[in-house]
């Protein structure tokens, strides 16, 4: 069962994380989104979840993920989702139809990518941490690719008490295979395919589901930045039911840089469209 942080009564909004996050990551987020049965798991093998011996693919994750909502009984449920956690989300909502409310979403996979649409720093790092050997020395030996999301992948460093959260539940090579699946499984040039195929399958029910409404929050002023102006449009393009909100300059991990202004917007979309209601 995956460890949860969980916070209010009413409407279900869970909060999914990214790699290589946790709960930890919502922290300035869930105080400033106001009325709603606040949900932040830990995905399977990270933060305070358990570490079995699995793969750690994407469908290890949604299996484990669908565990976690059915045991918590939760339907009529609104999702956020930063990073792999939004791709989760869109995956979730895309089997649950029934049970889905809303979707808020940011620095997230929102279709399949292109070599091309990652900087060319990033498509660098992506071709080493696939390649086997090199792979495994940039994450599991070392833990360099956790420091620098959260000193790099920011545009303000976090505080040592925070780095040190983070890098808790990762402190042996063994602890951080999840860190290097999760990394391995950008989809990137149709590889790999049966995530591509997962992701077309819900990027259609993103363009049907005119009755959802979903918010994107976009940002600015960083390299390391997933969503930027051309993936906007193609979510404008493609996304039914869409809004689109500037929340200022931020890096990937926009809820360490952002936080206040990410939850101003989630509670100003809740509310707009009436999603709180039990």
């Amino acid at each position: 069962m995956l460890h949860h942080e969980e916070t209010g009564t009413g409407t279900p909004i869970v909060f999914l994380h990214g790699n290589p996050g946790s709960s930890h990551g919502w922290r300035h987020v869930l105080p400033h989104v106001g009325g709603g049965r606040l949900l932040a798991p830990d995905l399977i093998g990270m933060g305070r979840s358990p570490k079995p011996d699995i793969p750690y693919s994407f469908a290890d994750h949604a299996r484990h993920l669908d565990t976690w909502f059915d045991a918590l009984g939760l339907d009529d449920v609104v999702l956020v989702g930063h990073d792999w956690g939004g791709a989760l989300a869109f995956d979730w909502a895309a089997r649950h139809p029934d049970r889905i409310r809303g979707v808020a979403f940011f620095e997230t996979i929102v279709k399949p990518m292109a070599w091309d649409d990652l900087t060319p720093q990033a498509a660098e790092r992506s071709r080493s941490i696939r390649t086997p050997g090199v792979g495994e020395e940039m994450v599991l030996t070392q833990d360099l690719f956790i420091r620098q999301a959260f000193t790099g992948g920011v545009r303000t460093p976090v505080g040592e008490d925070d780095l040190a959260a983070y890098l808790a539940p990762f402190p042996t090579p063994e602890s951080r295979r999840p860190v290097l699946a999760w990394a391995r499984q950008l989809p990137l040039g149709g590889d790999p395919a049966e995530l591509v195929e997962r992701i077309e399958t819900y990027d259609e029910w993103l363009a049907a589901s005119d009755g959802t409404p979903k918010l994107l929050m976009t940002f600015e002023g960083s390299p390391t930045l997933l969503i930027g102006e051309k993936m906007t449009r193609w979510c404008t393009e493609h996304v039914a039911a869409l809004d689109v909100v500037a929340c200022g300059e931020a890096g990937h991990h926009a809820q360490e840089d952002r936080p206040k202004e990410i939850a101003a917007e989630i509670a100003a979309w809740l509310d707009r469209h009436g999603l709180r209601q039990a």
